[in-house]
Formats: C-alpha cells, structure tokens, sequence
C-alpha cells in the first residue's frame, strides 16, 4: 500500500512539472519574458546535477557587476593527445567556456580540441573519481580505527565505544542474515568481500546526498564495475554442479535447448540486474529532489508571488523525498549484498543426495 502511494505521489509530482514546463514554454513563445534576463533551464540543472562534471559546483549568484559568478571546485584537467601529448592545466583556466586553453576550449560542457584533427583522451580526475577516491579513503581510515579498537581489545574484552558502536550491529547482521543464511560453513571467505561492497555503497550513497557533491551511485560506469567485481567473484567461486546444471539442466530432452539458452543468458542477466538496479534507483531519487526545487523557479518565472507562494510546498516534498532517499541509501546497499550473495550460493551450490534409511528415502540439499 505504502509503494503504491509514493508511486502516485511520484506520478502526480512529475505530471505537474511536466504542466508547468509547458505553461513556461508557452509564455516563452508569447514574449512574456524578458529578453534580458536568463531563463531557467530545468534540464540544465537537473542533468548538470546527476552527470560527470570538472569542477564540484554548489551554486551561482549575479554579482553587482552584472555578471554570473559561481561557488565551485574546480578539479584539474589531464589530456593527452597522440599529435601534442600531455596537458596538464586546471578547469577553472577555460572561465566558464571564454577561454581557450593549450589547444582546447569548452563545447556544450564538454572539452574538445580546437582543431578537430586532433585526437585527444581525457584522463582528468573528475568530481565522480575524486568522491569516489574520497570515499574510499574514509571507508580504509574508518575501519582501520575500528579494528584497531579490538585489537586493543575493545569490543571483546571490553564495551565498544564510539562509531564502533554503529558499526558492529550492522556488521553483524552482514554476517548473520546475509552470509551466514546464503553461504552457510563457507561465509568466512567472502565475508570480506560482502562488507566491502555493502560499506563502499553506503557511503558513496550518502555522501551523494550533500548537497554540491557528486551522486557516484547514480552512474552507469560505477554500477557496471562492482556488478563486473561481483560476476568474476561468481564465475570463480563456481563448481562442476553449477556448470553441469547450466549444460545439461534436469529436464525433458525437448526442453533442454531451450532451457540452457536460458541459463546461459541468466549467467549474464544477474550483473546486469545489480547493476541497473542500483544506478536507476539512486538516480531517480536525486531527479526527483530536483524537479521538486525546480517548480520552484518555475513558478517564479510565470510569477514572483507563486513562486515564493509555492515554495514551502516544494520544499516540504523535497524534504520527504529527501529523507526516503536515507532510506533507499541503506535499503539499495543492502540489496546489492544481500543479492550478490545470493548469486554467489548458487555458483557453490552442491548437489542433491539421495539417503536411504529404514527404506525413507529423502533429499539433503548441501550449501557451502
């Protein structure tokens, strides 16, 4: 009931983005708008939020010389072009696409050589990398605190104290309900592993809720790397049974070519579905988040008294919207781990014994 209700709420919210940004454009067409003033460009900020960028922007403001000025980060720019090799220079050189910088210049957000003979390959360190490595280092500095506290003996001879408090019942429950539940006498050996991606999600989840930051979750390179980590964890962990089940899977010889097509694509298909399902999940939150602020200006450009009329009602569901994300960042880590180990089960899956005992006869299904 509850999902089928944040699904309408959902509909009914982009329904009226959708209404206002007609009315907009129609008043565009009629020349209600000043021809000096910028228009608001919902798309421009919504796909500026969510895509890679050079630079960690927070916000812009109209100085008293007129101009646009912005509150940002810029992040340094490597290039390297077979015809000139290696530039190195920082984002901030090109000032907002005015300037042309060794060679380069800045095309609809992107940059480009001037002369188009040139190749060039961008190896620049971009706000996506940067959080990532960010959140990778705090991850390493986070737990190596922590396991140095039980070293020390804290959390076994002793209390937990501090984060190490937050953090054991949810290690905890990784081994218990996740590990331990799918992977039965063999959890220990990818215990590790199961922590590492559920706390490098996590984080990299919220962190992508601070405003100005990048939404690492929310991109398709990301996802595609740890649903490739988690194949490769599969295909190796794989038996003879597994294979075996894929090849020449139990059923009616009519049936068989059709079922192991089936099989071979599902091999394919698991990744697949960690990966779109985490990326889509967390990007559609933070659309959402800022369609909701953009009726904002929406309305302030049909008119100044709705728009801060409709302001409460805005930020108030992109509160709402805001704090279910906290959830979902939990929610989608957990999922991809528990998911994962679950794929996981089923490569190690063992084969079914038959027993024979006082003529019963009954199956016993091993997992390791």
């Amino acid at each position: 009931m509850l999902s089928t209700r944040c699904k309408s709420l959902w509909v009914a919210v982009f329904s009226l983005f959708l209404i206002i940004f007609s009315i907009q454009g129609v008043a565009q067409e009629n020349g209600e708008k000043a021809e000096n003033k910028k228009e608001f460009d919902a798309s421009e900020v919504i796909f500026g939020h969510v895509n890679d960028a050079h630079e960690f922007h927070f916000l812009s403001y109209q100085g008293k010389d007129g101009k646009e000025h912005e509150v940002a980060i810029p992040l340094p720019v490597i290039l390297y072009s077979p015809q000139k090799g290696f530039s190195f220079f920082n984002y901030s050189a090109f000032d907002h696409g005015e300037n042309k910088v060794d060679g380069y210049k800045l095309e609809n957000g992107k940059i480009v050589p001037i002369d188009s003979s040139i190749n060039v390959y961008d190896l620049s360190l971009t706000r996506n990398v940067v959080q990532m490595l960010l959140a990778l280092t705090l991850l390493v500095i986070l737990m190596l605190n922590i396991a140095k506290k039980y070293k020390k003996g804290i959390g076994t001879k002793q209390a937990p104290t501090g984060f190490q408090n937050a953090i054991e019942p949810i290690v905890v429950f990784i081994r218990d309900d996740v590990a331990k539940s799918n992977l039965g006498d063999k959890y220990e050996k990818y215990l590790p592993y199961l922590l590492t991606v559920f706390f490098f999600i996590l984080i990299n989840n919220l962190i992508g809720l601070i405003p100005g930051s990048a939404n690492v979750t929310g991109n398709i390179a990301f996802t595609m790397v740890l649903a490739l980590i988690a194949f490769i964890v599969i295909m190796f962990s794989s038996n003879k049974h597994y294979w075996s089940h894929i090849i020449n899977p139990p059923v009616p010889v009519g049936v068989k070519p059709i079922l192991i097509l089936v099989e071979v694509f599902g091999i394919f298909t698991k990744p697949i579905a960690l990966m779109i399902r985490l990326f889509a999940n967390m990007l559609a939150g933070h659309i959402i988040i800022i369609c909701l602020i953009s009726l904002i200006f929406i309305f302030g450009a049909l008119s100044t008294a709705v728009g801060w009329g409709f302001s409460p009602v805005s930020i108030a569901f992109a509160v709402f919207i805001y704090l279910i994300e906290l959830l979902i960042a939990f929610l989608q880590a957990y999922i991809f781990t528990v998911l994962t180990a679950v794929f996981i089960s089923q490569a190690i899956e063992q084969p079914h014994h038959h027993h024979e005992d006082d003529g019963t006869k009954y199956d016993d299904a091993v997992m390791i």
